[in-house]
């Protein structure tokens, strides 16, 4: 099972490529990140490293405070009920 963060980290990334309709393949030609690797992000099966979350902020044209503000968020509504 999944960490709350590696989680909460999975869900925003997959509710921000639906919110801009980017597909996988297309965040990953953004980030320079292979298509399965965003997959596994996405699924919350792939423990990111810094740079690559980093790729990833940087190719969905949000800033690293935004990002890590919306984690935050995700992890409330996920885990304080």
């Amino acid at each position: 099972m999944a960490g709350k963060l590696v989680t909460a980290v999975a869900v925003t990334v997959r509710k921000l490529l639906k919110k801009r309709n980017l597909s996988q393949e297309a965040l990953g030609y953004r980030a320079n990140l292979d298509r399965t690797y965003i997959s596994g992000v996405e699924r919350g099966v792939r423990n990111i490293t810094l740079d690559s979350l980093e790729q990833i902020i940087s190719a969905l044209d949000m800033d690293i405070v935004t990002f890590v503000n919306t984690v935050a968020e995700e992890i409330n509504e996920l885990y304080h009920k």
